[in-house]
């Protein structure tokens, strides 16, 4: 089975945001893929606590999923180069799904 994260903006508009990471968690899973994601993650905690449980979930990937507008998070471009420091496969959504 493939553990698949999904990594994209979520501040700004965050409710838009966060629902673009269940959307394509949802198509991940009807593909056979375990979803992580820091969209799932509660409100409150502070940024680096959210950075370091989001390279944990990384490091338990063999895949990183990247939704639309990514590089102009700066939570996801830092988690971006991080996986590709591991050696986590990066995709890009639409390579998988299309326009989703």
């Amino acid at each position: 089975m493939i553990a698949t994260y999904i990594a994209g903006p979520i501040s700004g508009n965050i409710n838009s945001n966060k629902q673009a990471f269940f959307s394509a968690a949802e198509l991940l899973q009807s593909n056979d893929r375990i979803v992580l994601h820091s969209a799932s993650l509660p409100a409150g905690l502070t940024e680096p606590q959210y950075m370091d449980i989001c390279y944990a979930m990384i490091r338990a990937c063999n895949e990183m999923v990247m939704l639309p507008g990514w590089r102009k998070s700066a939570g996801a471009t830092a988690e971006y180069y991080y996986a590709k420091k591991i050696g986590v496969k990066i995709v890009d959504v639409t390579l998988i799904f299309g326009d989703c």
